[in-house]
């Protein structure tokens, strides 16, 4: 480790967010690679190779803004006011005017600056512009109309024009009236979609299950149900099996379709209906199995769906289909081109033809249009998710969930997926997204994503993030995003390094929160953040004050400020989703039974002797345990069962708004989904809703468990 850095390579560093040193997981102050700095800033496109190279970048830094007659964009919270700097040359007059997104403009009045720097032997001036602090919520443009003038006041030139996004989100992401009520709590199911089938499932979960699953849940009093992430993977196989590595996060992953839900199912000849039952009894063999088929799933449904694409639309039905097209525009055409180009060359697009690596290229253009029909067969499939995504959303309401369905947001995307091919330069390029060390992965993680780049993000106006957030809130009363502290900071681990290698890059964290706030706020949808992890303490401060709920996972809910004892229900924060479990542990009973640790163990994964590691986990779990029998929530030798619903009980004591219970603990599941730090060696994401004995459940057996019910009514407010 360094003991400290060039001067001057900090100060290049940390103007372009990239942090130099950071506080670790044990409250260690830790001071970054000078190799790491280097290739970090390298991936921002900031050569820093050498102390000339470092002076000119420190130049291009400072002169940057001055450079720019308006910031790449601007985003503030309605009702604060907000200072736009203007930097034109010194003799210049010039109006500002607030063009509203929809209709109006807005005149703006400004100061005249007294800042001149010498930029290219120009004197330029900074001029600051006072913007209204009652602009209506909403994506405006600023439009500056500049004419240069002579010592004697005379026009020079014709006026020029310069315009820059203006985004001004709410104050605050205020909660839906009901659950603003003193005391409300609101409770809903978690699960795995994929993983949770019905008899009449292709082989892996799908939108009917979920509408069948928030149905029967509604019934109990659900308000919500959470699902993974149902970002679309690859449209061939082999396919990712982590909902957290997809090719995009926009679209949707065509294996969630429930085929015979298809409009145009109906109007299939005899025989074709035919083979579509055949495609469906095939599929449907795969139920039986331990773990999930994902591959042979697809190829069985996809040849269903092909088959139901090429039925004649109605003019109703073409139309419908059109428009959807036309509003989702070049994001959908570019994925749509991407699968197609996948299914010809590969799943790894650097390794095509070098004509097919640029999306706006002449050669995407021409193979586009000699392959109309498969561009428009993953267009198409993409709107009938969009139509089935929107009826489960409708049918969950209507049955009584206030909420319905949470979304659940991935961190990220696969280096070789569809956005790295049609987003080019704002995803960075040689390094990957993760974890410094932690409590519970003391080495570091690595996920092997690229993340965005801040500079580009603000380039482009944020478009691509907005246009993400607004796909996936699109029909939903609510949405989790994972690892929401990587709206703040993301942890960079440069291509070749380990995962303790990296450091925090830093993004406009005002302008991440504040565009997923105005999304949410037009979607009437609720925000949770998953803040678990190393947090800067101001972080969950900002996030409560905007209205964005946290995360609480009981079993780690810990003062860790103030000895480690346990937090009491009473102290849990409120803006809060709380829960005993989640996907990186094992279900509650698995859990109580430490299955974790044996797991952990097989693996190699342990830091400590096996025996060790049990003797605290059982420490840990029993503390917890004799919490409960002390509140009189279980009986002292309570069978495992009982001690689930003492857990879940427990939560209903909190003061946090909303309260989840997996689908796989009212199954009484043990079986881990995901181990952390594996992905081979165990089989993440395959693992299918089970019961105590591993067997595979289906949903209309788990609707008929007393045992289910019961779980479900110990934090229903119908209970």
């Amino acid at each position: 480790m360094t003991s400290a850095l060039p001067a001057h390579l900090a100060e290049l560093a940390q103007g372009h967010g990239v942090a130099t040193e950071f506080w670790d997981w044990q409250g260690n102050h830790r001071e970054v690679e000078e190799s790491t700095i280097r290739a970090v800033l390298e991936a921002l496109s900031v050569p820093a190779a050498d102390e000339e190279q470092i002076q000119a970048g420190l130049v291009a830094l400072h002169e940057a803004p001055w450079r720019r007659v308006l910031p790449p964009v601007a985003v503030m919270r309605a009702g604060t006011a907000h200072r736009l700097p203007v930097h034109l040359p010194a003799k210049t007059e010039f109006t500002v005017r607030i063009v509203l997104e929809g209709d109006g403009v807005v005149e703006v009045a400004h100061t005249r600056g007294a800042v001149n720097k010498q930029v290219d032997g120009r004197t330029l001036s900074q001029f600051e512009v006072q913007l209204p602090d009652a602009l209506p919520l909403g994506w405006h443009t600023v439009e500056v109309r500049a004419q240069e003038t002579s010592t004697q006041g005379a026009s020079t030139a014709s006026p020029t024009a310069h315009t820059m996004p203006l985004v001004v989100a709410p104050a605050k992401l205020e909660l839906p009236e009901f659950l603003q009520r003193d005391g409300e709590q609101a409770w809903g199911v978690m699960t795995q979609l994929y993983a949770m089938r019905s008899r009449r499932s292709w082989g892996t979960g799908d939108l009917a299950d979920l509408a069948d699953l928030g149905a029967w849940a509604a019934g109990l009093g659900a308000d919500f149900a959470l699902v993974n992430p149902l970002h679309a993977a690859e449209p061939h196989p082999p396919m990712e099996p982590s909902p957290y590595l997809p090719t995009t996060r926009r679209f949707v992953n065509p294996i969630y379709i429930r085929v015979e839900d298809v409009p145009e199912v109906a109007y299939l000849s005899a025989a074709e209906r035919q083979l579509v039952e055949w495609h469906a009894d095939d599929a449907q063999r795969f139920n039986e199995l331990d773990f999930l088929e994902r591959d042979a799933v697809w190829v069985v449904k996809e040849a269903a769906l092909r088959m139901v694409f090429r039925q004649a639309r109605s003019v109703r039905r073409e139309r419908a289909f059109h428009a959807f097209v036309e509003r989702e525009g070049q994001g959908l055409v570019d994925y749509a081109v991407w699968a197609a180009l996948f299914g010809l060359h590969g799943p790894d697009w650097r390794e095509w033809p070098e004509q097919f690596q640029d999306p706006r290229g002449a050669a995407v253009e021409k193979f586009r249009e000699e392959h109309a029909a498969d561009v428009e067969f993953h267009c198409w499939l993409q709107w009938i998710l969009a139509e089935q995504l929107a009826t489960v959303q409708r049918e969950v309401t209507d049955t009584g969930m206030r909420l319905g369905i949470f979304h659940d947001l991935a961190v990220g995307v696969h280096p070789h997926g569809a956005d790295t091919w049609a987003l080019g330069d704002a995803l960075a390029r040689k390094v990957t997204v993760g974890a410094p060390a932690d409590q519970y992965n003391q080495l570091g993680q690595d996920w092997s994503q690229p993340p965005w780049r801040p500079d580009k993000l603000a380039e482009l106006g944020y478009a691509p993030y907005r246009e993400m957030i607004r796909a996936v809130l699109r029909d939903a009363g609510g949405l989790r995003v994972d690892h929401v502290i990587g709206l703040f900071r993301l942890w960079w681990i440069p291509e070749g390094t380990s995962a303790g290698e990296g450091t925090y890059v830093r993004y406009d964290h005002e302008a991440m929160i504040g565009i997923l706030m105005l999304e949410a706020h037009r979607a009437g949808a609720v925000v949770v953040g998953e803040d678990l992890g190393t947090v800067e303490p101001w972080v969950r401060d900002y996030l409560t004050e905007s209205g964005i709920l946290g995360t609480s996972i009981l079993w780690f809910e810990r003062d860790w400020d103030g000895g480690g004892g346990l937090v009491p229900p009473e102290n849990y924060r409120e803006l809060c989703l709380a829960t005993v479990t989640t996907h990186d542990l094992p279900p509650t009973a698995g859990y109580l039974a430490g299955v974790h640790v044996d797991l952990r163990h097989s693996l190699g994964l342990l830091d400590r002797s096996l025996e060790e590691e049990k003797a605290a986990d059982e420490a840990a779990r029993e503390e917890v345990l004799a919490d409960l029998r002390r509140r009189g929530l279980v009986r002292e030798g309570a069978s495992v069962a009982e001690q689930v619903e003492a857990l879940h009980r427990f939560l209903g004591f909190t003061a946090s708004k909303l309260i989840g219970v997996s689908v796989s603990d009212l199954a009484q599941d043990t079986r881990v989904i995901n181990q952390p730090g594996t992905d081979e060696e165990y089989p993440n994401w395959r693992v299918p809703l089970a019961g105590t004995e591993g067997r595979p459940v289906m949903l209309e057996e788990l609707f008929a468990w007393r045992s289910a019910r019961r779980l479900a009514r110990t934090v229903s407010r119908e209970a």
